[in-house]
């Protein structure tokens, strides 16, 4: 089973792919991650990507569908894995269902204002990558990594109005594949909103 991760961003969708991932034994896919290491390993499709990525374009949605198709056949997959980031558009979402694979969409549904305030809070350690909330999970000394002991940082797009520009190219490209899921019958949808281990709970239980 292909399970697929949608939710603005903020929603959770990568901390409960985690929680999701061991309690189902298969891999998180994350499509940066993917795309990044085909880079790394120059593939035939990851070359294409570094030459878009190097003119500064968006890498295409053919190369994107490419990569993650040659990760679904690949072995550690054999059982079925969590994506998260992909499909991000309905081009994408029609291009997985021609594969043929059983899905099953979790949509993490959370306010907007709600996403905003998380994201905004969000800080990162730029030396170890450990990630805090200023609201629900803050540092023990404000400012400094609990982990390393270096000041932390807001990143570039976790300020509040690049949040709300995220939430629009969402909206206005990656909602729709809601509906088409819907339509489908394989959506489930889950309050996002409480602690990591109630969402987690909401799942399994839609499950």
């Amino acid at each position: 089973m292909i399970y697929i991760l949608l939710g603005l961003p903020g929603a959770g969708k990568g901390t409960q792919g985690e929680l999701l991932s061991k309690k189902l034994g298969i891999p998180r896919i994350s499509t940066g991650d993917i795309l990044r290491d085909a880079v790394r390993r120059e593939t035939p499709l990851g070359k294409k990507a570094r030459e878009a990525m190097e003119r500064g374009e968006l890498v295409s949605d053919e190369i994107v569908i490419g990569i993650v198709e040659e990760k679904l056949k690949s072995e550690d997959c054999s059982h079925g894995c969590i994506l998260d980031g992909f499909p991000r558009n309905l081009k994408q979402a029609r291009a997985l269902e021609e594969l043929g694979l059983p899905l099953r969409a979790i949509y993490i549904k959370v306010p907007e204002e709600e996403v905003i305030k998380r994201l905004s809070a969000r800080r990162v350690c730029p030396n170890c990558g450990a990630v805090y909330n200023l609201i629900t999970s803050p540092p023990k000394r404000e400012g400094i990594c609990d982990r390393c002991g270096t000041p932390l940082i807001q990143r570039e797009d976790d300020r509040e109005e690049v949040v709300r520009e995220r939430i629009k190219v969402y909206k206005k490209q990656t909602e729709p594949i809601v509906d088409y899921y819907c339509r489908r019958n394989v959506l489930i949808e889950v309050n996002g909103q409480g602690s990591v281990e109630e969402v987690f709970s909401r799942i399994m239980e839609a499950m």
